[in-house]
């Protein structure tokens, strides 16, 4: 039961994330270091999804852009050429002159033109339209903070969780360095007849289970590193270890209606919503302006052979130009820009629900962190007392069965408990550095 008790200990630690290991530990170990600030940089660098939403905010800018060259003239090159069938050439005689054709057979008509479409006014559809676009942008910046902040979060649940396999690691290894000696202690007793030979037996299966659940650690540590190198780009067997501090975190001893504001002014998620809100009422805008007139301003050259604005028809290049203001208003359109009003104002509507549902989740989400951190606070002074307690303990049974009064049985048992202490703390700390670090995300800092 205790070494199943510890090997589940151990697969929470290495999945929680925790302490850092002493200056000794880190110098003698041969991977390169990296900080957690370090891990962070190089994950937010080496990030697919975030290049995805870059590009996505990218693609927003270009509509932007787009919107924003709506209302302003385009001039397009055209031409062309046709053939025509043969007619009867129509002319008319002058006496004493010779006969003018006035509509003569060209088959071939050969145009170009130079046109300019410029409107001048929409009623605001091309502005509203474009604020859109604005406010999407905006929503996709925020998605893209908000997708940083996801995995800074997920940097620091991997980093942690190196780290706590790496304190695991040692924590069984001392434990392991400890039974090695009480295995030489009792064998010692063994060949003087203090002890029966079963106590061997059973110093040398819970020296087994140890070394069984020092591999497990030592599995649970490649795992957690190789999770770690994923995020942070590096190769798979670029060696790496975890720089931290040995320490539980700083308590949060803020008011929650105080955090719960800060929450709601820095979540960039919450920002992007309500970016999209204010840019679906301005689709509901634009959509409406489609019941008002537009007025533009058109303009061209042509350049054709024969031109059809000169008069008789001849085989000759000749050009002409035009200008025109134009107004249009459909002010029948079967229900379409009624329907487009209520498209825009339904998904409005829906923008505008799921943010005031994001904010009665944002405030039970930092509540619930807030009390994750302070639980996980007690829980490290409950850990430190419970491994003071344990190596006392393991002191006086060693006292005592040195002094023949104590079973190597309950010097067993003592040194299971320290272990188990041990990686209680580990767990400890581990927990409450996650639950900072999803404190910190809720509050979006």
């Amino acid at each position: 039961m205790r070494g199943s008790r510890l090997v589940a200990a151990l697969a929470v630690a290495a999945t929680c994330g925790a302490p850092a290991i002493a200056a000794a530990q880190v110098q003698a170990q041969p991977e390169a270091g990296l900080t957690l600030e370090q891990a962070i940089e190089r994950g937010l660098a080496a990030s697919h999804r975030l290049a995805e939403i870059e590009a996505r905010r990218a693609g927003a800018e270009a509509v932007v852009a787009g919107s924003r060259a709506a209302d302003r003239p385009q001039a397009s090159l055209q031409a062309g050429y046709t053939r025509t069938n043969h007619v009867d050439e129509f002319g008319v005689q002058v006496p004493g002159q010779p006969p003018r054709i006035i509509y003569p057979d060209i088959p071939d008509n050969f145009r170009t033109r130079i046109d300019l479409q410029w409107p001048i006014f929409t009623f605001g559809r091309t502005d509203a339209l474009e604020r859109a676009a604005r406010a999407e942008v905006e929503a996709a910046g925020f998605d893209l903070e908000a997708a940083r902040s996801d995995l800074k979060l997920e940097i620091t649940r991997a980093f942690w969780a190196v780290v706590t396999a790496e304190e695991s690691v040692r924590v069984v290894g001392e434990s392991l360095k400890r039974m090695d000696a009480a295995l030489a202690d009792v064998r010692h007793r063994l060949e003087v007849g203090l002890v029966p030979p079963s106590d061997v037996l059973s110093v040398e299966a819970q020296r087994s289970r140890q070394q069984l659940l020092l591999v497990r650690a030592r599995n649970h540590l490649d795992q957690a590193r190789a999770d770690l190198r994923r995020l942070t780009g590096l190769p798979p067997e670029a060696p790496l270890r975890a720089l931290a501090a040995f320490e539980p975190p700083a308590p949060v001893e803020a008011d929650p209606a105080t955090l719960v504001r800060e929450a709601e002014g820095a979540r960039p998620d919450r920002r992007a919503l309500a970016a999209r809100v204010a840019g679906a009422g301005e689709r509901q805008e634009a959509a409406r302006a489609n019941r008002r007139p537009t007025v533009a301003l058109a303009g061209g050259v042509d350049y054709a052979r024969p031109n059809p604005r000169i008069f008789p028809r001849m085989r000759e290049w000749n050009e002409s130009w035009d200008a025109s203001v134009q107004f249009n208003w459909t002010f029948w359109d079967a229900g379409r820009t009624k329907a487009a009003v209520a498209e825009a104002s339904a998904a409005g509507r829906a923008a505008a629900e799921r943010l005031r549902e994001f904010d009665r989740l944002l405030a039970l989400e930092v509540r619930q962190r807030q009390l994750d951190l302070a639980s996980a606070a007690a829980a490290i002074a409950a850990a430190n007392d419970g491994v003071r307690s344990a190596a006392e303990a393991r002191r006086v049974v060693g006292d005592r069965y040195a002094s023949g009064v104590a079973t190597s049985t309950e010097v067993l048992d003592a040194h299971v408990a320290l272990l188990q202490a041990e990686l209680d703390r580990t767990e400890a700390i581990a927990g409450a550095r996650l639950a900072e670090a999803r404190l910190a995300r809720a509050l979006g800092r």
